[in-house]
């Protein structure tokens, strides 16, 4: 690790800064469990803030909370043939319980499917029954072999979403209704813009009839899929017999989704916005928006100072502008025996969006020294209305960082003809979006996979294909059946 005041920079080893910069600013710590991880406080009140959105978006389009089961039968991961193929190696399965040899063995939960649609058909006789949509707030675990804090760990959290209708019509309308609010969440609230669109056969969810993802750009131009939305047709519902009585009085299978983002979405903040100094971190996931810094010289000056931050984030934290559920969120950093330097060092090292310095001399001119994280810009405040300036500037660095991180995406992605060769040395190097011609032929696609380590991130949605795009295929030069973007990945 690099020494306590600098970072190992990107440009450097941007694996090791990532590692660096997670424990450094307390988001994660290892677990004493191999491939596990704690998530600290720092970490978690970023989750929080992740759930609280999603939360909303999911409940005010209908969908409701509930829990299912850790364990599950490991009768129930057979009866999906394609499902349990997908899972195996990932699977953790518990074989002993109170002292004793359990007659079934367990499986340890790497997803939901099987016990939550067990469960619907016990629930649904009739179409008036449906639509079920259910959301659970939960941890899994899978058995990864290469782990990295956030990205890939044998246990995280995340949302899985469950839903059951009549048409398979309703089941894609809502497959692509939850793709949106991800890529809203992911756009508006981490500024971390994603593509969207289909994946390829061979890469999509097992058991799924179609998935949907949404792909970010990472700082090193690798991809990382953020979230994904399946359309799992009815294969789950054949398997375990989710039937219901049509409005004729006739029995068929409903129809299923599932979709979830987990907290490998922190890692992909860190990787959309941090820099040499640190995380960055979207004021609107922020759990701390501003910390005002007080600064004196002597013991007389310091609780005159001390006490005047205080009243500063009183004035700030009374303010009801964003309405009485949305308050800024304030910190004093009054600690004795640290100077003011080192305290900036490490709140820019947490990535706190907004840092007020506050002064005799601030004190005097009734105004505070404003710092950005994102731009480190600086500035003088007037103390009178400044909760609704602050609250202003908060939503400009958020628009901003959004910016930015679109406009380096799009200076990373190809998007005129691009020979075979060529792709192997961009892959090779500085890695990009490339947007391609395919020829829909899954060994064209494993072929690249094995000799580049790239693969087929996305069919990708229309709005984001090039326009006039290739008309044949990157590597065999026969007609392209799809355009497609192809990157390394996390």
């Amino acid at each position: 690790m690099a020494d306590d005041k600098k970072l190992t920079t990107r440009a450097a080893d941007f694996s090791e800064w990532y590692n660096e910069l997670v424990l450094r600013s307390q988001l994660a710590d290892y677990s004493p469990v191999k491939g596990s991880m704690v998530i600290r406080p720092n970490g978690y009140g970023i989750w929080e803030r992740m759930q609280r959105a999603l939360d909303d978006m999911f409940k005010a389009t209908g969908h409701q909370n509930a829990y299912f089961p850790l364990f599950i039968p490991e009768s129930f991961l057979k009866k999906e043939a394609s499902h349990v193929e997908g899972f195996a190696p990932e699977v953790a399965v518990v074989t002993h319980g109170g002292g004793k040899k359990l007659e079934e063995p367990l499986i340890v939960r790497p997803t939901s499917e099987t016990i939550i649609y067990h469960m619907f058909a016990k629930w649904v006789q009739s179409y008036r029954d449906l639509p079920i949509l259910m959301n659970q707030w939960a941890n899994v675990v899978r058995w990864e072999m290469r782990t990295r804090l956030f990205l890939r760990t044998l246990e995280f959290l995340w949302q899985e979403g469950h839903t059951a209708h009549v048409t398979e019509a309703e089941a894609e309308e809502e497959t692509l209704k939850i793709l949106g609010i991800y890529r809203s969440f992911m756009d508006d609230w981490m500024a971390m813009p994603v593509v969207t669109g289909r994946k390829t056969d061979s890469e999509r969810f097992a058991g799924a009839l179609r998935t949907y993802s949404c792909e970010a750009m990472m700082q090193d131009n690798k991809a990382l899929q953020a979230g994904t939305s399946h359309n799992l047709g009815q294969n789950f519902a054949k398997a375990f017999d989710l039937t219901f009585q049509t409005e004729s009085g006739e029995m068929a299978h409903a129809w299923n989704t599932s979709w979830g983002v987990s907290t490998r979405m922190i890692g992909g903040l860190v990787m959309t916005h941090g820099d040499d100094n640190g995380l960055r971190i979207p004021p609107r996931l922020a759990p701390i928006e501003i910390v005002i810094v007080p600064i004196w010289k002597s013991d007389e000056e310091r609780g005159r100072m001390t006490e005047a931050a205080m009243a500063l984030k009183a004035q700030l934290t009374d303010w009801t502008g964003r309405g009485a559920t949305d308050r800024l969120r304030v910190h004093v950093d009054a600690r004795d025996g640290m100077k003011p330097g080192a305290k900036y060092y490490e709140w820019e090292l947490r990535g706190v969006p907004l840092r007020f310095e506050l002064g005799p001399k601030d004190l005097e001119k009734t105004a505070v020294f404003a710092a950005r994280r994102d731009t480190k810009e600086k500035q003088s405040l007037a103390m009178e209305g400044l909760p609704a300036t602050a609250a202003a500037l908060l939503e400009r660095i958020q628009a901003d960082m959004k910016e930015a991180a679109r406009a380096r995406r799009e200076a990373n992605s190809i998007r005129e003809p691009i020979s075979y060769d060529r792709f192997k040395e961009v892959m090779a190097g500085e890695g990009a979006f490339v947007y391609a011609g395919w020829n829909a032929d899954p060994a064209i696609e494993a072929r690249v996979k094995e000799e580049t380590k790239a693969t087929i991130r996305c069919i990708p949605d229309e709005e984001f294909r090039t326009p006039n795009g290739p008309t044949t295929c990157m590597v065999t030069g026969e007609p392209a059946k799809h355009q497609v973007i192809w990157a390394k990945s996390y």
